[in-house]
């Protein structure tokens, strides 16, 4: 069975390359641009890993991470972070995200991350 990855981005170019190189590489993808639809998505589509834009309207990809850690159903799948606008990968750690990609990216980067992270659990 295909692990699932939920995939958060308000840029759809990202969100669409993001989606066509995880799918690809053999994952079920669920892909939005909308932030308040990740925890309902997640409910729904009960994903191995997540992946969040640290910048998205209305909150950010930490806040939803750390809504991720709080819940008891979810807390054990590891969220990777997205950020353009960090220098340090320290800040977004701290809101126990279990890996930060800088953008811009390398895809392999991703599937890096992706791959490690998903085998851990």
């Amino acid at each position: 069975m295909s692990k699932r990855i939920l995939v958060l981005d308000d840029n759809q170019d990202i969100l669409d390359i993001v989606h066509e190189t995880l799918t690809y590489e053999q994952f079920e993808v669920k892909s939005t641009s909308n932030s308040l639809e990740v925890l309902p998505l997640m409910e729904q589509f009960l994903p191995d890993l997540v992946i969040l834009d640290y910048r998205v309207s209305g909150t950010t990809g930490g806040e939803i991470c750390k809504s991720i850690k709080l819940h008891s159903k979810f807390n054990n799948i590891p969220v990777i972070i997205f950020s353009a606008y960090l220098n340090s990968d320290d800040h977004l750690l701290n809101y126990g995200c279990d890996g930060v990609i800088n953008k811009p990216f390398d895809l392999s980067e991703l599937v890096e991350k992706v791959n490690n992270l998903i085998k851990a659990v």
